[in-house]
């Protein structure tokens, strides 16, 4: 696709600065966790230490239009809905009942 019409101003991050931040983020949860399970085990209540939240989030997260956007581009698959083993028989029903022959 085209770039010429996209803003300068609009320049989205490098990926590999987008996905260096977001290891960043996954390391520092993960040992906030793990000091989390150090104080538990050594006599702390789990009721009085606080969870780790997230930082920081990728642009699509904090914007819904973007968000909304990004999920009407995706595919319906069929496997991944509720009666996909059923959708041949399905079918053939559909097919009887409006008066079609089906071999």
């Amino acid at each position: 696709m085209s770039q010429r019409h996209r803003r300068v101003e609009a320049i989205p991050p490098v990926k590999q600065e987008l996905r260096a931040h977001a290891h960043n983020e996954r390391h520092r949860i993960h040992s906030a966790l793990h000091l989390i399970t150090e104080q538990v085990q050594h006599g702390v209540e789990p009721e009085d230490i606080d969870e780790p939240g997230a930082n920081w989030k990728p642009l699509h997260h904090h914007d819904p239009i973007i968000a909304i956007e990004k999920s009407r581009s995706q595919r319906l698959r069929h496997w991944k809905t509720k009666s996909w083993k059923r959708r041949k028989a399905l079918r053939r029903e559909r097919a009887l009942r409006d008066g079609y022959r089906v071999p």
